[in-house]
């Protein structure tokens, strides 16, 4: 792990800490320079999930990915700048009325001063910050209101709160898994024609407008100082420009993915 390089990728500047401080600094600054992504997905092209080939997209070819690639790759880098980091499977709740698979790869880390929860592979709104796991108080991160409770057979549940409403947004148990772990669910995900993630174009990066741009298919949503706005892309023009401009992605780095 060339952590410097990695550093200069997410733009991170200043001391390196073993805290809360500079957990919380990592993950904001991966959510605003890493794109939440799946063009490979839709190009056909195979995943990698070790940590070389992770490092290899996302810092020297300047790629996203989705959770198991980003929070792959972001965890790697936080055992290199010392932190200790559990790899956990974890189940997306949000909007389910069912027990659904295990899917998302989440960070569990403890620094000097606490466990906390970390996540940098959701394009939805999401902690912006790590969540503290040590408490059952609500947690006011970013705008948004979260709390921590346990289950017996889900585990450990993040819960959101929107609009007054408690909403269960995943849940993960605290086994810890390794890089191969990962490699069934993604292929799951990359290939079963259930999946959402092979059907149309998902990208996301946090904005410092308050939200975050996303596309959805042909749409594009942006942010700048007067809120939100909404565009249709209408060719693969303009998704290009859009990639570049609003996720700094080179069409160069993806080989037409997403068309």
């Amino acid at each position: 792990m060339d952590t410097a390089k990695y550093l200069e990728r997410i733009g991170f500047e200043g001391r390196v800490g073993n805290d809360y401080e500079t957990l919380c600094r990592l993950q904001y600054c991966h959510l605003s320079t890493v794109p939440y992504e799946n063009l490979d997905i839709l190009a056909g092209i195979p995943l990698r999930l070790d940590s070389e080939s992770l490092f290899e997209k996302i810092v020297t070819a300047r790629r996203g990915g989705y959770c198991f690639e980003l929070n792959g790759a972001f965890g790697a880098l936080l055992r290199a700048l010392g932190f200790e980091v559990t790899d956990c499977m974890a189940r997306f709740l949000k909007g389910e009325t069912a027990v659904p698979m295990r899917r998302h790869r989440v960070l569990r880390v403890r620094c000097a001063d606490g466990l906390f929860l970390c996540d940098a592979g959701v394009g939805m709104v999401s902690p912006v910050h790590p969540v503290r796991l040590d408490t059952d108080a609500e947690q006011f991160i970013g705008g948004e209101v979260y709390k921590i409770t346990k289950d017996a057979f889900f585990g450990t549940i993040i819960h959101q709160c929107f609009e007054g409403v408690w909403d269960r947004f995943f849940a993960f148990t605290d086994e810890p898994q390794l890089d191969i772990d990962y490699v069934m669910p993604s292929f799951y995900c990359e290939k079963h024609p259930d999946s959402i993630f092979n059907k149309t174009a998902m990208l996301a990066i946090l904005n410092p407008y308050g939200g975050k741009h996303s596309v959805s298919g042909d749409t594009l949503t942006w942010w700048d100082e007067n809120g939100k706005h909404k565009t249709t892309l209408e060719d693969d023009r303009a998704r290009r420009e859009a990639y570049r401009t609003y996720f700094g992605l080179s069409p160069e780095t993806y080989s037409g993915a997403g068309k």
